[in-house]
């Protein structure tokens, strides 16, 4: 899995699966393409993304979750409830603000 973590007024994290970059998904009229330029960050082993997100999630955060495995990840440290993850195409992607 990938994370990347912009800073601005407050961080917003990127966080996909590594096998979805740079992938575009359209069903309708709902587009989710996962940019590289926003993405693309540090590869994290599912133990060590927990731990960050609990940290981050301490924060004034936003985050962008995208891919089956991000999203259980999310999902563990209670980012995200099950019920709050949408899908394109069957991808599961999640926007959180918290």
């Amino acid at each position: 899995m990938l994370i990347k973590i912009h800073k601005a007024y407050r961080d917003v994290v990127a966080l996909c699966d590594s096998d979805l970059l740079g992938m575009k998904f359209e069903e309708g009229i709902k587009i989710l393409e996962i940019k590289e330029n926003f993405y693309k960050g540090e590869k994290k082993s599912e133990e060590e993304l927990i731990e960050l997100l609990i940290d981050l999630s301490k924060e004034d955060a936003t985050f962008n979750i995208v891919g089956k495995n991000s999203v259980n990840c999310a999902v563990k440290v209670g980012i995200i409830k099950q019920d709050g993850v949408k899908t394109i195409q069957g991808v599961p992607f999640a926007l959180v603000l918290l």
